[in-house]
């Protein structure tokens, strides 16, 4: 203890005895020295122990932000890491499905095309069964059909020249109006004489599509006696 901390409590004692002045003796003056001794002593190391308490209790909460933070660093890194992971196996899944769609839309496009050229094979063997069926029918029609062909040849030519002389016949008729210097009533003439023209074309046109109509019902007759041919 130091002299300073002696001459205090000595200090204390004697104000404590003084206050007090009914003891006598030296050895009841020692007692109550010793006492106040004893009670500031146990007064400091009181104030230590609360001292050291806080000083304790900072430590322990400051060890527990610690713990805390490290704690919360630990968990954000394995957040960060399975974030990685759920990236990663979420990137591979999403290239698998590629890869698979990739392999089905080849083999559909494969299937297609395999179909494509099935169906031209079979058209192409059903056209050449058909060409020669109806070359067999042919030879057998003989002479008859022989004539009929000459016939049809015949009509190929006049359809051609028929189709020269259409020409011909437009280059003929559309010719300019010059209509510029016609007064009212030679123009009233002109659209009559160019209604009458229409008319006499619409005509015309009605005529030879009746006639096509004809040839096709002939064409279509011819067919189905060949196929009758065929069948028998």
């Amino acid at each position: 203890m130091s002299r300073q901390s002696q001459g205090k409590h000595i200090k204390v004692s004697s104000e404590t005895l003084q206050s007090l002045g009914n003891y006598q003796n030296e050895k009841e003056i020692k007692y109550l020295h010793f006492l106040s001794c004893r009670l500031l002593t146990g007064r400091r190391g009181f104030l230590q122990d609360i001292q050291k308490k806080r000083q304790n209790k900072d430590l322990i909460e400051l060890q527990g932000l610690i713990d805390a933070h490290f704690e919360c660093r630990k968990r954000e890194e394995e957040e960060l890491i399975a974030l990685k992971e759920r990236i990663e196996k979420r990137r591979a899944e999403r290239a698998e499905q590629q890869r698979i769609r990739a392999e089905r839309d080849k083999e559909r496009q494969a299937r297609r095309e395999a179909e494509r050229q099935r169906k031209e094979e079979a058209d192409a063997m059903r056209k050449a069964e058909d060409e020669a069926k109806k070359k067999s029918a042919l030879s057998n029609m003989g002479s008859g059909y022989s004539s009929h062909l000459q016939k049809a040849d015949r009509r190929r030519g006049k359809k051609q020249t028929e189709r020269e002389k259409k020409k011909e016949i437009l280059a003929q008729r559309c010719k300019p109006l010059n209509i510029d210097n016609l007064s009212e009533e030679n123009l009233r003439e002109k659209a009559k004489e160019l209604w009458e023209s229409l008319h006499n074309l619409e005509s015309k046109k009605y005529d030879h599509n009746e006639t096509l109509k004809r040839q096709k019902y002939e064409v279509i007759s011819l067919r189905n006696r060949i196929d009758e041919l065929q069948k028998q």
